[in-house]
């Protein structure tokens, strides 16, 4: 599988050749604990089950997404068999993980950072590309964008040592998620917001009012970041069977969905989980314990 990587700066860069760079260091630190390897064990496009979430690396360019898209007839390559699925099953859920790294050799700290936060805006912009022009296929799959850093020679493992990178920036490609599951393999959006739960009287799916700062928070959140979508479940105590009590998180759920649609939140940009009594975080033998059992969490995705 060939990955193709892109340098940035162009001259700028090869001026710069040897500034604040250093040799192979076999330090590992921080950014995504994935290696080569994990990614060439993923499925690959051989079946497809609703039932069996795939995951899917592909050594892809994000990075041309904008000028495909431009295009009337886009040559994807390695992502052909992505974009054959996603046409024939128009109503597929998927996430598409932007993955880059930044050269491993850039001993300086603040250079790092000045080019990840740029690799960022640039993955950011291919995938809003990529998002409008499905919109504009009338594509209605939903479709979850996230932006991770790996470190290169983690990734790499011990072919690291045999290869030198002179680029700055390296596309490392797309992790897809097939399906509607979360996986925490890449999980780049550590940045977001967190908001507390929803909490809920025994056996009623009610909002109180009191709760209404709190949505209308969430709301300006979610508009102010419109790339970023949320997460909402629904929990219960353990008092009823288990039909009633998946039933009544679900509605807890929805109450709280259509409360953010009623504040101009595209419903697209919000999933609902019901988990029933699953996960309880007080203690169901108590009255306090109960209550906080009943709630609603929120998690920015």
């Amino acid at each position: 599988m060939l990955a193709v990587l892109v340098a940035i700066g162009g001259a700028d860069a090869q001026s710069r050749a040897g500034k604040g760079k250093k040799k192979d260091n076999p330090v590992i630190s921080g950014k995504q604990k994935v290696r080569q390897s994990d990614y060439e064990e993923f499925n690959r496009f051989t079946s497809f089950s609703t039932k069996d979430t795939k995951r899917y690396f592909v050594a892809f360019d994000y990075s041309t997404l904008p000028e495909l898209t431009q295009k009337p007839r886009p040559e994807w390559g390695e992502m052909q068999p992505v974009m054959n699925y996603l046409e024939k099953v128009s109503r597929a859920g998927m996430l598409m993980c932007a993955v880059y790294a930044v050269n491993p050799a850039i001993e300086d700290a603040a250079e790092h950072d000045r080019i990840a936060k740029e690799a960022r805006k640039e993955a950011l912009d291919a995938l809003a590309a990529f998002d409008a022009w499905k919109v504009k296929k009338e594509w209605r799959n939903k479709i979850q964008y996230k932006v991770a850093e790996v470190d290169y020679r983690y990734f790499k493992g011990a072919a690291y040592y045999n290869e030198t990178r002179d680029e700055d920036l390296i596309h490392v490609g797309l992790m897809l998620y097939f399906g509607t599951k979360k996986h925490p393999i890449i999980d780049a959006d550590t940045t977001s917001r967190k908001f507390d739960d929803i909490k809920f009287f025994p056996n009623d799916a009610t909002i109180v009012e009191s709760w209404n700062t709190e949505l209308d928070e969430l709301s300006d959140y979610l508009k102010e970041n419109d790339r970023k979508g949320v997460l909402i479940t629904g929990y219960t105590d353990n008092q009823g069977t288990e039909a009633y009590t998946i039933g009544l998180s679900r509605q807890r759920a929805v109450e709280v969905r259509k409360a953010l649609q009623m504040r101009g939140i595209d419903p697209n940009r919000i999933e609902v989980e019901a988990k029933g009594s699953e996960n309880p975080i007080g203690d169901n033998s108590t009255y306090e314990g109960r209550i906080k059992n009943n709630r609603v969490s929120i998690k920015i995705q």
